[in-house]
């Protein structure tokens, strides 16, 4: 199950990506993120901003042109606001 959900249906180009990078700052390492969207593009994005990032793409899957991803946040962030 993810913590956050994210619809990012009919949006275009890097916007699904650039959303979700908003979202994932906010929560906290091992949080998941659920996104929707059904740009096909998004696949590849979704896959090479989380190997860029560090976050984890624990799985994603299509249904009748609507993509889903999870991912686990594991930004470092996380760890930074921990410490103060």
């Amino acid at each position: 199950m993810a913590d956050a959900t994210l619809d990012a249906k009919y949006l275009k180009g890097p916007m699904p990506v650039l959303r979700a990078a908003k979202v994932l700052r906010g929560l906290t390492s091992g949080d998941k993120l659920r996104v929707l969207a059904t740009d096909p593009g998004t696949v590849a994005d979704f896959r090479d901003f989380c190997r860029e990032n560090g976050h984890s793409l624990i799985s994603w899957s299509e249904l009748k042109g609507v993509f889903s991803f999870t991912i686990r946040c594991t930004a470092p962030h996380s760890v930074e606001k921990a410490q103060i």
